[in-house]
This record gives structure tokens, C-alpha cells and sequence, in this order.
């Protein structure tokens, strides 16, 4: 049976990531000509992943469980494509800024510096979207799993969490690699959460190499 993704769904499932894709799509057509192309691809990412990130914040951090349910029922089966296609996204991103910081050295020193901003930008909103997606998959897995049979048991018999516990969780991981107090309960959100984990592992190398990088290249200069 051939898979149909309608772009109708997606967007009125995801309103905050459609807007985001859309006016970052449209920013890498009105940047500035001269600017190199891999540069642009890198701004117009960044622009759309902070803005992202703002919106999704805004929403996140005042919604109520009953709302958090809402919106978990709104997604589709291919939420995670979403998540994997995004994620491999971030990972593209940071080889990109690798490639472009190897021709650092041939640039002045004001070409230098906003590199350097456009390589901040970059891990951080790639590490950030990595887990707010996570956080955001875990919250659709959990609310659409039923009653009798979660994924993830919160401490304190929370029945009803919100995105807080579920950014408690996510980021727990991005971070430390480990699930904290919160207990995995099905193979399913197992294999995820080693997806997470691995993904957010080689993340943190590579923001930990690239900021020795960074740092070296700002003494040196």
C-alpha cells in the first residue's frame, strides 16, 4: 500500500514546525546573494529552528495536561518520520558547520567572528531541537497509549503530566544520558529512549570538539 503523507495534515497537526519551515525556506531565497551557499542553508536552518523553539516554548511551558492530551491525539502515524527526519536534519547541520569551519582560516578576522556566531546558533539550536522533538514524541507515545498501559511512569503516581515532566524527561537524557526518576515501562519507549541516548552522546562530542575548536581559534586570533 503506497504511504501518503498529506500535507494538510501535517500542517494542521504541526502549525508551529509548518510556520517554521516555511519562513525559514522563505529566508534562504532573500539572503544576500554574495553570502556562500552553505552559509545560507546554515542561516535560513538556524532561523527556522529558533523560531521554532520560541513558539514551541510559549506553548509548551503554559499548557495543561488536558491541553498536552489535545495535542498528542492531533498527531498522526508518521510522527516519528518527523522525528527521525528532523534529527537527521540536526545531524547534517553540524557536518555542515564542520565543513565550513575548515575554511575558517582563509577568512578575516570580521568573517571569522560571525562565523563563529553562526557555528554557536547552530549546536545550540540543533542540540535544543533534538530535545524538545524527543519531548514532544514522548508526550504523543504516552497520551495516545492507553490508561492501563504507559510507556513512562512518573514519580508520584502522575497520571496527567504535562510538557514540563516530559522536557524533565527528555532533557535528562540529552544531558546525562540516563532516565532519572522517571521509569520506562514498555520495549517500545525502550528503544527510543537508546535512540536518544546515542543520538544525544555523539551530539555532545561533537559540540564538546567544536567548542574546543572554537576556543582555540579565538586565543590563537
Amino acid at each position: 500500500m503506497p504511504i501518503s503523507f498529506p500535507f494538510h495534515r501535517f500542517i494542521r497537526s504541526r502549525p508551529h514546525l509548518s510556520m517554521s519551515i516555511a519562513i525559514g525556506v522563505a529566508a534562504g531565497f532573500v539572503l544576500p546573494s554574495s553570502w556562500a551557499s552553505m552559509t545560507r542553508i546554515l542561516t535560513a536552518w538556524d532561523i527556522a529552528v529558533w523560531l521554532y523553539l520560541i513558539t514551541m516554548a510559549a506553548m509548551m511551558l503554559r499548557a495543561s495536561p488536558h491541553k498536552v492530551k489535545t495535542m498528542a491525539a492531533r498527531q498522526d502515524e508518521r510522527a516519528a518520520m518527523v522525528l527521525l527526519g528532523l534529527s537527521i536534519a540536526s545531524v547534517m547541520s553540524l557536518a555542515a558547520i564542520v565543513s565550513q569551519l575548515s575554511f575558517i582560516k582563509d577568512m578575516s578576522a570580521d568573517q571569522r567572528s560571525l562565523h563563529y556566531c553562526l557555528t554557536i546558533l547552530t549546536l545550540l539550536g540543533s542540540w535544543f531541537l533534538v530535545g524538545t522533538l524527543f519531548c514532544y514524541h514522548y508526550a504523543h507515545l504516552y497520551y495516545r497509549a492507553p490508561a492501563d498501559c504507559r510507556p513512562l511512569k512518573f514519580p508520584d503516581d502522575q497520571q496527567q503530566p504535562d510538557y514540563w515532566d516530559f522536557l524533565y524527561f527528555s532533557f535528562t537524557i540529552s544531558v546525562a544520558a540516563q532516565t532519572s526518576d522517571v521509569t520506562v515501562q514498555t520495549r517500545k519507549m525502550r528503544r527510543l529512549v537508546l535512540g536518544q541516548s546515542v543520538l544525544c552522546f555523539l551530539f555532545n562530542l561533537v559540540v564538546l570538539g567544536l567548542s574546543i575548536n572554537i576556543a582555540a581559534g579565538l586565543i590563537n586570533n
